[in-house]
């Protein structure tokens, strides 16, 4: 191994390293579905249209760009029943339930859109109304696609359903700590495998290199 190609390894194995904590995790722009559970938010199991709440139920919905529920942004703002459903006085024969409507941020949006303000809903309807009901009740229209897919609400996002894009092109960063914690995110932010793997090859080339110079040194000597 001559010392021009030892030096080319050496290059290789330093841009891997150099661009190893650059890659940029593919991620997905979508509506999240979330229920309240006590003082916190908990990712939904089911789809709006299959869940039923029950009357003072708290639902909330948050549109980011997120790799998967356990890095989903939770929706922001209040989420107290009383305080949402204040001005909506209980009925005979209809069931209240609290909408949480948090449109993202401005990294997250789609090109040429800009989110609106977050809001909250006091959603009245049949005791039978699916979450689905509730959100066309007080937050339309909706916008689904052919696989039912909750793609916009109150026509946020104008186009586009649920489309894979990079975390470079959303926020860039973690859009909220885990969906399973509330405050906190225990995550490991330390160096990439990539990074430990280049690390690794740079010793082994530079070890290389130097077993290489000291055997010419004997043979010339």
């Amino acid at each position: 191994m001559t010392a021009r190609r030892v030096t080319l390894l050496l290059l290789a194995a330093f841009l891997l390293i150099g661009t190893a904590g650059q890659a940029q995790a593919a991620g997905y722009r979508y509506w999240s579905f979330w229920d309240r559970d006590g003082a916190g938010w908990v990712y939904a199991t089911q789809g709006p249209s299959m869940v039923r709440p029950s009357d003072g139920d708290v639902q909330g919905f948050r549109f980011a760009v997120s790799e998967d529920s356990g890095d989903a942004a939770r929706p922001r703002g209040t989420a107290d029943f009383a305080s949402i459903c204040a001005k909506t006085p209980a009925k005979d024969g209809s069931k209240r339930v609290a909408l949480v409507l948090d449109f993202g941020t401005a990294p997250d949006a789609p090109s040429g859109e800009t989110p609106p303000a977050p809001r909250t809903a006091c959603a009245q309807v049949s005791p039978d109304a699916t979450t689905a009901d509730a959100l066309a009740d007080a937050a339309g229209p909706l916008r689904y696609d052919t696989n039912a897919l909750l793609c916009a609400i109150a026509g946020y996002p104008k186009s586009g359903c649920g489309e894979q894009v990079s975390q470079k092109e959303g926020s860039g960063v973690p859009a909220a700590p885990k969906a399973t914690a509330d405050e906190g995110d225990d995550g490991d932010d330390g160096p990439s495998v990539g990074l430990y793997a280049g690390i690794a090859v740079v010793a082994a080339l530079a070890g290389a290199a130097t077993w290489q110079a000291r055997r010419r040194r004997n043979a010339t000597r």
